[in-house]
């Protein structure tokens, strides 16, 4: 099962408010690990909700037990009050705890769980297949990475601060504002309904548009990675003025986009506020004629200003929620798309750990397809003896670094099986696998670091001394003692501070270090001069021995002692034998040997 591309932007589908309680869910989920912190802030948040609708009820209270004074003994208000405030200042007090609770950990929480989701999203991708991450551009990886962290952060911090106290005083203050005066209490239902509804119809109405923002979000995000990782090009051909324009294009085309709904979320913002102060108004108004009518006392008249003004606070940070979230929801859907991806290449279960073979190396049968077309590979048939060596020859697309990526399980065969020592690949966990086998790549890839770090890929516990050995066996040790800062120095990002040839014999020396049964050396010496391939070439001679060696190549003089030759041609294996056998034939591989050995006749 090939693993999908990501879509260009998500979206909300045809029910976004179930979509959005849905993403919010998935976000809390990722609290997971630190559950009994979660549950403990949450208890303390709905502590604070509960005090902040107990203030008004009492201050009401209060209001009418000094109203009615004139008909009570002094000693009975006053006791009365000091009651009241009693229960105040134990409510201010608890509240002052809860604060102190949230403000302490919530905060450490939410970067705990940011660098964790991080962690979660950077170890996941690097998982993913070659396919993904050929049909999906790093710099939108990265930005969906650092978005999607940043914007869990603020709605985890938002939720401890805001949204679940916001939630629990909703839910409680309209029963208690129902019970006491249902008519007062309608008021305020209809001040959540024009909400809701606002908050709907603006949803609606922008989500096409915000999708469009974020694309080119993620096409400003693609466009800067290509310059910033070929800068070298961009400066040669003289494309900075150009790069710049054409990366404030796009900028001109997501402001376009984003204003409009900015406009309609304003617009909201002021309709909302309008609706909160004709609320409050006809609060007072209602209020004022239930008490002249003996329905309604001046506290709970005080009170239900005290409620309105709350509620009113409360949708407006639910507001505020929405219209983040809806901001956001893209930015997370993108992040939660990546960690549901799933590559089609996984350790099946019971798999076991593939140590020690001796190498051998057998293709039964084996095909693939990338596109479910035209075949990459088919019917692969051959077996390798351990500590053998086998090339693969021919033209570029014929299938050589595909027959190596299936060993490597890069890819799965759609049909056939490849076996090591008997073992089906696919019944050992990859990780085991791929221990066992070294791969030199045409295009030798390094990391931004150290050159001792580069060559510890092949070992990372490798002492300083293995280090040295392998790179001296690799024809490396010279021109790293000539650097500044010898083994310490900083090759720069994909290594630009060095020749191809020495990347390359880096990637040698990293290989050699890995020391493992199985070797695949594609093109290993094609950057390097004639004087250097021929001393890293008896290196490579005596590493290869007693290892089960691959040897993709396109100049012949690298694999004339090679054990057997495939040649391969879309995909199929057209002629087999050693070296001199396919000279002797006369068919494509001695057409090869004589382009490239002037005089050779078969």
């Amino acid at each position: 099962m090939m693993p999908q591309p990501l879509a260009r932007t998500a979206r909300l589908g045809d029910n976004p408010a179930m979509e959005f309680m849905r993403i919010y869910g998935r976000v809390l989920a990722l609290l997971g690990p630190e559950k009994r912190l979660a549950w403990l802030l949450g208890l303390a948040n709905i502590g604070l909700a509960g005090i902040s609708f107990i203030e008004p009820v009492l201050f009401g209270r209060i209001i009418d037990v000094l109203s009615a004074s004139d008909k009570a003994a002094p000693g009975e208000t006053w006791a009365a009050t000091l009651r009241l405030l009693g229960l105040w200042c134990a409510a201010g007090l608890v509240g002052i705890l809860a604060g102190i609770l949230v403000a302490l950990h919530a905060d450490r929480l939410a970067h705990r769980r940011r660098l964790a989701a991080m962690s979660l999203y950077f170890e996941h991708v690097l998982s993913l297949p070659a396919a993904f991450h050929g049909a999906t551009h790093s710099g939108r990886l990265l930005k969906i990475m650092l978005g999607g962290a940043d914007n869990l952060f603020g709605l985890w911090l938002a939720f401890f601060r805001e949204h679940l106290s916001t939630f629990v005083a909703v839910l409680a203050l309209l029963p208690l504002a129902l019970w006491m005066n249902w008519r007062l209490g309608l008021l305020l239902i209809l001040l959540i309904v024009v909400f809701a509804l606002l908050s709907a119809i603006v949803v609606h109405k922008t989500e096409a548009a915000q999708s469009a923002v974020e694309d080119y979000h993620s096409e400003l995000a693609a466009r800067a990675g290509d310059a910033l990782g070929n800068v070298t090009l961009v400066q040669s051909f003289v494309r900075l003025a150009l790069e710049a324009r054409e990366l404030g294009t796009v900028m001109q085309k997501l402001l376009a986009a984003q204003f409009p709904v900015l406009n309609l979320w304003a617009l909201m913002t002021v309709l909302s506020r309008m609706a909160s102060t004709i609320t409050v108004i006809a609060i007072f108004v209602l209020g004022s004629w239930l008490h002249l009518q003996g329905k309604a006392s001046v506290g709970e008249i005080v009170s239900f200003m005290g409620f309105a003004t709350m509620l009113i606070g409360r949708l407006e940070h639910a507001m505020g929620f929405v219209s983040r979230l809806f901001f956001q929801m893209h930015s997370l859907m993108e992040f939660f798309g990546v960690l549901d991806t799933r590559s089609g290449v996984m350790d099946r279960p019971g798999a076991k750990l593939l140590e020690k073979p001796r190498g051998e190396v057998t293709f039964e049968h084996v095909s693939l397809s990338y596109d479910g077309g035209r075949p990459a590979v088919s019917d692969l048939t051959f077996s390798v003896p351990a500590g053998s060596s086998v090339a693969l020859v021919g033209a570029t697309g014929s299938g050589k670094s595909t027959t190596m990526a299936l060993l490597s399980r890069l890819w799965e065969p759609q049909s056939g099986r490849i076996t090591i020592d008997g073992t089906d690949i696919r019944d050992v966990t990859l990780e085991s696998l791929r221990r066992q086998i070294g791969v030199v790549f045409q295009d030798s890839a390094v990391f931004h670091r150290s050159i001792a770090d580069n060559i510890r890929i092949g070992g990372a516990d490798a002492s300083l001394e293995d280090v040295k050995h392998a790179a001296i066996l690799a024809e490396a040790h010279d021109f790293i003692e000539r650097q500044p800062q010898g083994y310490d120095t900083i090759v720069g990002e994909r290594g630009v501070n060095l020749s191809g040839g020495e990347r390359q014999r880096l990637a040698i020396a990293r290989a050699l270090l890995k020391n493992p049964p199985i070797l695949i050396l594609d093109e290993a010496t094609s950057a390097l001069d004639a004087a250097t391939e021929a001393r890293i070439q008896k290196a490579l001679e005596q590493l290869m021995q007693g290892r089960t060696t691959f040897l993709i190549a396109h100049r012949l003089s690298t694999i004339r002692k090679a054990d057997l030759i495939l040649v391969l041609q879309h995909g199929r294996i057209v002629e087999r034998g050693s070296f001199d056998e396919l000279v002797a034939k006369g068919g494509i591989f001695a057409d090869l040997a004589r382009t490239q050995f002037a005089g050779l006749t078969p």
